[in-house]
């Protein structure tokens, strides 16, 4: 049996956008560079054209990778989902970190849609994983590099 790799609505989106985007956009422009590199002429001393054969076999192995995992994706809808003040997949959840007195808040999503940027934490990081099951009030311990970071949870939405 295959594990199938758990995506926000959203994320499977970005996803799905992105794939698109790459099948539109880039291939052509790789394609139309690599014709016009090939017609300068000799091809074992053209930068150009060794150039734009890399970013197509980058984007030709982005594209496959993406649909693969899209393949086997189980996308849950958050907003669907109503598991009260106990976090889950796709809660967004605020968190007050005690040793530095502040809040931060993230959302529990996929491997694939986690970007630690805009605030979305893989479900296997450690800080997911401590926060899971868990509700409003809890505290949580993570084990970081830098040591042992406390927090309290205060809020668990699902947008």
């Amino acid at each position: 049996m295959t594990k199938r790799t758990p995506l926000t609505h959203h994320g499977a989106k970005r996803l799905r956008d992105e794939c698109a985007h790459l099948k539109k956009v880039d291939r052509p422009k790789i394609i139309a560079a690599i014709a016009e590199a090939r017609a300068h002429g000799d091809l074992k001393e053209n930068a150009e054209y060794h150039a734009a054969r890399e970013q197509q076999g980058f984007i030709e192995g982005r594209i496959r990778h993406l649909e693969s995992e899209l393949s086997g994706a189980q996308v849950i809808d958050v907003s669907k989902l109503s598991p009260g003040s106990k976090v889950v997949f796709g809660a967004t959840v605020t968190l007050y970190d005690v040793d530095a007195d502040s809040e931060i808040t993230y959302q529990i999503v996929g491997d694939l849609e986690s970007d630690i940027k805009e605030r979305r934490i893989a479900i296997t990081s450690p800080i997911a994983r401590a926060m899971i099951g868990k509700e409003v009030g809890d505290e949580i311990v993570v084990d970081a590099p830098a040591g042992e970071l406390t927090y309290e949870i205060v809020d668990v939405q699902y947008i």
